[in-house]
């Protein structure tokens, strides 16, 4: 059994690390679009406060609220090595898939599907002797938010947008692309700690979840705060896993959401990255993981949406719509077969 909690932690960091390339092109797609940094001088950038959003969570939040909240999207009873081994395989394929084919789907829901898709096959069905396998007080608000997330971020990016413009209508162009191309640095700083705060605690929920088991099985019972505390090095490493999948970088996403979805300005870099940064803090305030993709992609549109309606591409908006509303089921039944041959060996 601790070989098999070994693989789980082997491979929950992999998959930490792929979040990371995954959705590199989440925080540098509208700084490499304006040419404000190159591709390799940004994913520096990024990686660098995607690390650093560790130390935010810990002494500014002095909590891993999404971690907590990961930890606890399959009731206990239903959590074994197996369920979650199976989950994180399930969802390695899935990141896999959409990243070579380009989608900016999202890691959060890969793994959520992932997750939950096991248990279920574990438990032969939703429930077990009158008991839900799914806890679904942290599993709704996770699903509401693939449409409560972008949304947010467009109608705040779009206010923003309007904002500016109309505090800036009489400077200097030349001048205020100047200045809205050194701000880009700080709103892609920012949303880079979103990201890191979001998405890295994810896979902190994981592996809490099936040490946490592991401990069980001794005797030891602990609660997720007690796991942070005891294992101080999980969180640490989990941060530092991302931000170097984020210096690995994602072109091919980079592409879609930096150019594809609109075009996008310095000025309207700026909006959108404080836009999708407001909404990554206030959920991790509220300990609910959002994607990050659906996050600053509503941010773009809500960008768009400022010049007029038709400056956004929408089917490529409702293609994107599509594969993010597609992630959790198919993750679900990639993780119940990954976990039925398991069985056959484990």
């Amino acid at each position: 059994m601790f070989t098999l909690l070994i693989i789980i932690i082997v491979l929950a960091f992999i998959f930490d690390y792929i979040n990371g390339f995954h959705d590199a092109a989440n925080s540098i797609a509208t700084i490499v679009s304006t040419k404000v940094l190159t591709p390799f001088q940004a994913v520096i950038w990024a990686a660098f406060f995607n690390f650093a959003a560790f130390f935010i969570s810990k002494y500014i939040f002095k909590e891993f609220g999404i971690g907590n909240t990961v930890a606890k999207w399959v009731q206990p009873e239903f959590i074994t090595l197996q369920v979650i081994l199976a989950g994180i395989i399930a969802a390695i394929i899935w990141n896999l898939i959409t990243w070579w084919f380009g989608i900016p789907s999202s890691s959060s829901h890969t793994l959520m599907g992932g997750f939950v898709g096991a248990a279920l096959a574990n438990a032969h069905g939703f429930s077990q002797n009158g008991v839900d396998v799914i806890n679904y007080a942290k599993v709704v608000p996770t699903f509401l938010f693939i449409f409560f997330a972008p949304l947010i971020g467009m109608f705040i990016a779009f206010f923003i947008t309007i904002l500016i413009v109309h505090l800036c209508k009489r400077s200097n162009p030349y001048k205020a692309e100047n200045w809205f191309k050194r701000l880009q640095l700080v709103s892609s700083a920012a949303f880079s700690l979103g990201h890191g705060g979001n998405d890295a605690q994810k896979v902190m929920g994981i592996i809490g979840a099936a040490m946490i088991y592991y401990e069980g099985t001794k005797g030891n019972h602990m609660d997720f705060n007690q796991f942070v505390s005891q294992y101080g090095w999980v969180p640490f490493t989990s941060f530092l896993a991302i931000g170097l999948g984020t210096m690995s970088g994602g072109w091919k996403i980079v592409k879609t959401m930096g150019t594809r979805i609109t075009k996008v300005t310095p000025l309207e870099g700026v909006a959108a990255e404080t836009a999708g940064a407001i909404t990554l803090f206030l959920t991790e305030h509220f300990k609910i993981p959002v994607s990050t993709t659906h996050t600053i992609t509503g941010s773009i549109i809500g960008v768009g949406a400022t010049k007029r309606l038709s400056a956004v591409r929408w089917g490529v908006t409702v293609n994107l719509l599509w594969a993010w509303v597609m992630t959790i089921p198919i993750s679900a039944i990639l993780a119940a077969i990954v976990y039925y041959i398991l069985r056959l060996f484990i």
